[in-house]
C-alpha cells in the first residue's frame, strides 16, 4: 500500500493513534502479554487503538499534528470501563480485554480521526479493545492465549480519557509517544 501522500524522495514514517493504559494497569497488562510469548510484547505498550499502523511521509507530519489538535479540541473527556477478555479467534489469534463503557467515544474519535490526512480502509470493522495476547506461535500457541484468557477474565479497570497519544514506530520496532493531544469539547 502507498503511503498517505506519497512523495517521490520523502522519507516514510508509520505512525499510530491510541489511549495509552495508565498504571497500574498498564504493567499488569504489558506482564500478561509477555508472558503469553507475545513477540511483539515488548515492543508495544498496554493501549486502545483508535487508528491502526499508518504509513505516510514524513512531510505530511504537521498537518495530521494540526488534523489530531482539531478533533481533540471537538471531543469531550470521558470515562473507559475495560472488563473481562475476548478473542477474534478463529479470524485471528487475538486476546483483548473488552470495552465495556466508552464504547462509542472511542468509535466516534476513530471515526473522526480517519478523516482527512488520515483517510483509510480498514481491513476489519473497528472494535475498541485492548490487545493482550496476538500471533503466539508454536504449537502452544492456542493453550497460551487459553491462559491469559482465563487469567484475566476478572480483569477490570476504570479510569478517565482526557487525551489520546499519537505514537511512532521505530526502526527498532518499538511504538514511542510522540505526542499527546487533550480532549476539550464539551
Amino acid at each position: 500500500m502507498d503511503p498517505i501522500g506519497r512523495s517521490i524522495d520523502g522519507a516514510v514514517r508509520t505512525i499510530g493513534v491510541a489511549v495509552p493504559i495508565p498504571e497500574p494497569w498498564g504493567s499488569c497488562l504489558n506482564e500478561q502479554r509477555a508472558a503469553s510469548g507475545d513477540p511483539q510484547a515488548g515492543y508495544i505498550p498496554a493501549h486502545l487503538t483508535l487508528l491502526g499502523p499508518t504509513d505516510l511521509v514524513e512531510e505530511r507530519l504537521p498537518e495530521i499534528d494540526k488534523h489530531l489538535a482539531k478533533l481533540a479540541g471537538e471531543h469531550a473527556p470521558f470515562t473507559l470501563h475495560l472488563r473481562g477478555t475476548g478473542t477474534f479467534r478463529p479470524i485471528n489469534d487475538v486476546v483483548f480485554i473488552a470495552v465495556v463503557a466508552g464504547i462509542s467515544e472511542c468509535e466516534r474519535l476513530e471515526q473522526r480521526i480517519r478523516t482527512g490526512p488520515l483517510e483509510r480502509e480498514l481491513r476489519f470493522p473497528y472494535h475498541p479493545h485492548v490487545t493482550v495476547a496476538h500471533d503466539v506461535d508454536g504449537r502452544i500457541g492456542d493453550a497460551r492465549l487459553d491462559v491469559v484468557f482465563d487469567d484475566l477474565a476478572d480483569f477490570e479497570a476504570r479510569f478517565d480519557v482526557d487525551s489520546f497519544t499519537l505514537f511512532e514506530h521505530g526502526s527498532d520496532g518499538r511504538w514511542r509517544p510522540q505526542r499527546d493531544f487533550l480532549l476539550a469539547g464539551r
